[in-house]
């Protein structure tokens, strides 16, 4: 009984925590009000919004003991996981002249080549695929690169992490719920120095740093949950079914066009906006753009957060679950 306390009231804790933020939120979601938005639209909004925190909260209170096994993992493992994701990024580069340089020459090449392009060649067809947008296309586009370029990198590194890493997940006592983690953390590196690239660029044309562009740590972290949720099922399910590499191939390539990167999503019409906006990189994209040179914070787009953060912690909780029943198969398959 003694040895089953300290996890049984760090059990009561995490669920009082969560419940408490639940009802927090659920306030916060009755209060706020909106001046320009339809009444009767904000009402619905509302009733759905404190739906799904109900719902939420008494699902996860029911299967919390199947969900916390992986952020539980991932937490003890935190120091290995920072080492070998430093390893699994030097090693990419061992062996080559330049090493790491060439991973730091890569954006800065890819946001020379766009300015020639689209400041130089292209300016009066740029203007127009911005639609309207008041900043020069070239840090419109880069802005929307930055998040993308990341989560493209880091989806495909975190689905093929099991089988890179094939040898380690044939060892028993290794944990292999760090290796999408650690894949990802490793293109975490080359994004924050994309990141910084596109700063520069902004400075460059008049939009220097301001306190809203701390939010780019929120929105950073925001897409690090997202794909790190995304690959636990696509690293599980590609051991199965190897074809998965090339459908999330294709499907990026749609979603370079799905999402507002090349183009403004002030362009559509209201009775479409909302179809692009269930896609959850364009509230990070859109994100990404606001704290470089807008001028609002996230919490001004309350429904589109909380939209957000259910649908990522949903596929988090999802990906656990299909990587914790398919994890006793790998080593017979791989």
């Amino acid at each position: 009984m003694n040895e089953q306390a300290p996890g049984f009231r760090y059990k009561k804790l995490i669920l009082g925590c969560f419940c408490a933020a639940a009802v927090a939120l659920a306030l916060t979601v009755v209060l706020h009000n909106n001046p320009l938005a339809d009444p009767e639209t904000e009402r619905l909004k509302k009733i759905c919004a404190c739906v799904l925190l109900a719902l939420a909260t008494l699902v996860f209170t029911i299967f919390y003991d199947r969900w916390m096994v992986l952020p539980v993992e991932l937490f003890h493992s935190r120091r290995l996981i920072a080492r070998l994701a430093v390893n699994d990024f030097k090693k990419r580069y061992a062996g080559s002249y330049m090493g790491v340089v060439w991973a730091l020459l890569q954006p800065v090449v890819t946001v020379a080549m766009y300015w020639f392009v689209f400041d130089r060649i292209f300016r009066a067809r740029s203007e127009i695929a911005a639609g309207g947008v008041d900043v020069p296309y070239v840090l419109f586009l880069t802005a929307g690169l930055v998040p993308w370029f990341y989560f493209q990198e880091a989806l495909m590194n975190g689905t093929t992490a099991l089988l890179e890493y094939n040898y380690l997940v044939k060892k028993v006592l290794f944990k292999i719920s760090i290796l999408p983690l650690i894949k990802i953390i490793a293109a975490t590196f080359i994004h924050v120095f994309f990141a910084a690239v596109c700063l520069i660029v902004a400075a460059m044309y008049g939009y220097y740093p301001t306190l809203y562009t701390l939010q780019l740590f929120y929105y950073g972290f925001c897409e690090f949950f997202l794909v790190l949720a995304i690959s636990y099922t696509t690293c599980a399910v590609v051991v199965f079914f190897r074809d998965l590499t090339q459908i999330i191939s294709i499907a990026l390539q749609l979603g370079t066009w799905a999402t507002p990167i090349l183009w403004n999503i002030g362009m559509l019409d209201d009775q479409f906006k909302w179809i692009i906006k269930l896609n959850p990189m364009t509230y990070i994209v859109e994100g990404y753009r606001m704290s470089i040179y807008g001028s609002g914070w996230f919490w001004e787009h309350f429904y589109s957060s909380t939209y957000f953060w259910i649908f990522a912690v949903s596929v988090f909780l999802f990906g656990s679950l299909v990587f914790k029943r398919s994890k006793i198969h790998f080593a017979d398959v791989l």
